[in-house]
């Protein structure tokens, strides 16, 4: 392409998604809230989402409302989502509603298969990760092994257009997207190490999130 020609390449189709980064100050109070919870028995059982998610992983619970306030992580979502929401669509959003937030806790040969959330606004960010994920059984290129990634769907693989996001995760990295957004974990394989991530569905203004206006 000329420079003369002042070339270009434009995206803007399909969802948006927000990548930012976790304070460690509230990384550091979940995890310690994890690893005091998990030894609780009668607690985690309270807390227990297992049979309402759809993964094949070792544990999923939810964190509890008062946790959620006192330990910054509801501000973070909400701060966060009225940034993004104000800079895609020009307008600021007066109700944020977090339905729930819960923690995956992952092992080897564990996986969420595709799926999508309720609400309207969702995310998912890494607590902790194992130092490797493994490599491919067979002898193949190594930069295209997946195990433990994060992959956003959406629409088909098309000329010019790809239909998926590939994320290593990375302690603090969190991705926000709309909750119809569908995605999966890949399995890896890693004995001894766990992948730790943490999720939330929300609720903002219907007229903001009614892309149609009615």
């Amino acid at each position: 392409m000329s420079d003369a020609l002042n070339p270009k390449i434009v995206k803007h189709f399909g969802p948006s998604v927000l990548k930012v980064t976790i304070p460690q100050n509230i990384i550091n109070s979940i995890n310690n809230y994890i690893d005091e919870t998990i030894e609780d028995k009668k607690k985690i059982q309270l807390l227990n989402a297992g049979n309402n998610l759809v993964g094949d992983v070792t544990q999923e619970f939810n964190l509890e409302i008062e946790f959620i306030k006192k330990s910054g992580w509801g501000s973070f979502l909400a701060s966060s989502v009225n940034r993004w929401i104000e800079f895609e669509t020009k307008k600021k959003i007066k109700k944020f509603e977090i339905i729930n937030s819960w923690v995956v806790r992952q092992f080897a040969n564990e996986y969420n298969p595709t799926h999508w959330h309720t609400g309207h606004i969702s995310g998912a960010g890494f607590l902790k990760v194992p130092s490797n994920f493994g490599s491919f059984t067979q002898e193949k290129n190594e930069k295209n092994y997946r195990g433990g990634y994060l992959q956003l769907i959406h629409g088909a693989q098309m000329f010019l257009c790809k239909s998926t996001m590939n994320i290593l995760p990375k302690v603090g990295d969190f991705y926000f997207f709309p909750n119809y957004l569908m995605h999966s974990v890949f399995p890896f394989k890693n004995n001894d190490e766990e992948r730790r991530s943490i999720s939330f569905n929300a609720n903002i203004d219907n007229e903001v999130y009614n892309a149609y206006g009615e």
